[in-house]
């Protein structure tokens, strides 16, 4: 999606930048947690599809609050009250009467307070990853201790230049240093340290239980299972205290919405606010598949022991990191004692499956690979069709440090430096017709 204007609402004196984007039936106003930035959002490959995700069924309406991002930062430290008051202003300023309201983290609080306030513009309501409140008290254990609470100022009070957030917040993007990086970015250039010091200190004070028993719009509290930052217990208790709200608790462990399995997360939003039932996104696209398996695994665990095999193992697995990610493919999932890899062409496949031969012969191993293009089906992280099946097929019929490919690899391929072997045409289980094999020279 192109990135959309930013424009300014006002809120009293002070300015409030928003977005808005989106065609759908529906608006939908997206209030974001603790430090925010707009413009730079759009930055994240993982970011932009959420939200592009979101505008297929609703016009989205996207701020800063007050304090933080392209809004007025010169505010001092503005109260709950007071930022709720910013979602009023940009409804205004767009000319929206009724909205849903999707509020994560800290945006979940000056939802609730806005929709207790303004029950007539609020259609649904919607939480992720929130807490009616911050801190411990003996009516509210899932809350953090004094000893959390300090640590964490402290770590803002100190943050310069390392990870603000490690990676507790978002555990899926562990290995992504793309994404470390612009999410560290994101906060730095939402507000300074001592702002988001402040304002976490402001964030650990909030105690919106009081306002729970006034929300009267349709509720929905969404919460990943197992995630680090905000236990599961404080979305039990917003679904207890709120009349009619229903709690949805979804795998996972990133508390940040557009980490993880945001197209669950999406879905389930959607079918919330619009009634429609949503399946996986699916996706068709031609890709290479490269079906790696290590030949005689049993006879290898046997002559090294299980401790010795296990560290050869985990030596493949961070070599095969390391060469699909130098190759432009992409490591699908694990088979067994082998890799299934894609590629958006079979030259970059082909030389990444002779690279990864030859570091499995390093090993003292041997391996079989199957290669093949056809068009794939994509759902979620996975991969289908009959494309998917004939590189397994593939595999079977290689022999031990053999690459075998198809016609279609072959053809694809003409012109590059690559030599192909022909062998007599065959019937590969599961599959229609005699298949043209090739086993790959070099």
């Amino acid at each position: 999606m192109k990135r959309p204007r930013t424009k300014y609402a006002k809120a009293g004196d002070i300015h409030i930048a928003y977005q808005v984007f989106g065609k759908g039936p529906i608006d939908l106003l997206w209030a974001q947690g603790w430090a925010t930035h707009i413009e730079y959002a759009w930055e994240s490959p993982d970011y932009a599809r959420f939200l592009t995700q979101i505008s297929r069924f609703a016009r989205v309406i996207f701020f800063d609050k007050r304090g933080v991002g392209m809004s007025d930062r010169d505010v001092g430290y503005p109260t709950l009250e007071e930022r709720s008051q910013d979602i009023n202003a940009v409804l205004d300023a767009v000319g929206a009467e009724r909205v849903a309201i999707f509020g994560m983290s800290e945006g979940g609080a000056i939802s609730s307070v806005f929709a207790a306030t303004y029950p007539e513009r609020v259609s649904h309501l919607i939480y992720f990853g929130c807490r009616a409140r911050y801190k411990w008290a003996p009516d509210y254990p899932q809350g953090l201790k004094p000893d959390a609470v300090a640590a964490a100022l402290e770590h803002f009070a100190n943050y310069a230049d390392g990870h603000l957030l490690g990676i507790d917040g978002a555990p899926s993007i562990a290995g992504d240093p793309a994404a470390q990086r612009w999410l560290d970015t994101y906060f730095r250039y939402a507000a300074s340290p001592r702002a988001l010091r402040k304002l976490s200190e402001m964030n650990y004070n909030i105690d919106i239980r009081g306002v729970l028993s006034s929300i009267r719009a349709p509720t929905l509290v969404l919460h990943r299972e197992n995630e680090n930052w905000c236990d599961l217990n404080n979305a039990k208790y917003l679904a207890e205290h709120i009349r009619g709200a229903e709690l949805h608790v979804l795998p996972g462990e990133d508390h940040i919405a557009w980490y993880g399995d945001q197209d669950r997360l999406v879905s389930e939003i959607r079918t919330f606010v619009t009634g429609e039932a949503v399946t996986a996104p699916t996706e068709r696209t031609l890709l290479t598949l490269v079906f790696l398996d290590l030949v005689g695994s049993t006879e290898q665990i046997a002559r090294m022991g299980d401790a010795r095999w296990r560290s050869v193992l985990e030596q493949l697995d961070h070599t095969v990191q390391h060469r699909v990610a130098a190759y432009g493919g992409t490591q699908v999932k694990h088979t067994g004692d082998g890799y299934l890899l894609s590629f958006r062409g079979p030259t970059s496949a082909l030389e990444c499956a002779l690279t990864l031969r030859q570091d499995v012969q390093g090993l003292g191993l041997k391996s079989r690979i199957g290669v093949h293009t056809g068009e794939c089906e994509i759902r979620e992280q996975d991969l289908s069709g009959l494309a998917v099946h004939v590189a397994a097929r593939l595999l079977e019929e290689a022999a031990p440090d053999e690459i075998l490919t198809s016609q279609t690899v072959k053809d694809l391929t003409l012109g590059s430096e690559h030599g192909f072997v022909s062998l007599d045409h065959r019937k590969l289980r599961g599959t229609p017709g005699d298949w043209a094999l090739f086993s790959l020279s070099g």
